[in-house]
């Protein structure tokens, strides 16, 4: 087969042909470096893309904050409190006479030896405000719509000064009414019971 020197030819006419006339070769510099080309719109720009920074999910910024001071302030109110602060401010109302009980538990509220938070139950919602739910006997011949008023100003103005918790609603159950005749007899027949058993504890001289 006759050798025609097809590999010398093709050599031949790429140096024949050389650059092509209005394209100026790569410089030297840029030899070995790809071409940039034409890219789609929006990448191989000169500038970058605008990108937003990542966010700080909640979870990796308590990561973040590992290797700082780890002591955090609060402050915080047992639901015990809140209500000896609302049974306390509602005992201040006028024509309350006492918590919700018989007769003889709310003398006793009043002298002390029963338990003022009795009466009352404390809610806290979602958003950390406080529902209270308060049951009070009430004296005889009183308005009790004027009543729930004023004790719901009062609650609501002493546990805002104290604690700085937003009420977020007062509900008042009447449990009785007695008259003041009847609670001063009572609480005077209290008292002089106590007396009687303080005077049955003493020891008498022939005991010594």
């Amino acid at each position: 087969m006759t050798d025609i020197g097809g590999d010398s030819k093709i050599k031949r006419a790429v140096e024949v042909a050389g650059t092509p006339s209005g394209i100026s070769e790569l410089p030297a510099e840029d030899a070995g470096q790809p071409h940039r080309g034409v890219s789609a719109p929006g990448y191989g720009d000169d500038e970058p893309a605008d990108v937003a920074p990542p966010e700080i999910a909640e979870g990796d910024q308590d990561d973040a904050d590992d290797d700082g001071d780890e002591s955090e302030d609060s402050l915080t109110y047992s639901s015990g409190v809140i209500e000896k602060i609302v049974a306390m401010a509602t005992r201040e109302v006028p024509h309350v006479l006492g918590m919700k009980g018989n007769l003889m538990h709310f003398v006793q509220e009043h002298l002390g030896a029963e338990n003022l938070t009795k009466g009352v139950t404390v809610e806290v919602t979602d958003d950390n405000r406080v529902v209270v739910n308060i049951s009070v006997i009430i004296e005889y011949g009183c308005y009790a719509p004027a009543i729930f008023e004023d004790i719901k100003n009062r609650v609501t103005d002493r546990l805002t000064a104290m604690t700085g918790l937003e009420v977020a609603g007062i509900n008042l159950r009447i449990e009785d009414v007695v008259t003041r005749e009847t609670y001063n007899e009572s609480k005077r027949r209290f008292i002089d019971e106590i007396g009687n058993d303080a005077s049955d504890a003493e020891p008498n001289d022939s005991d010594i």
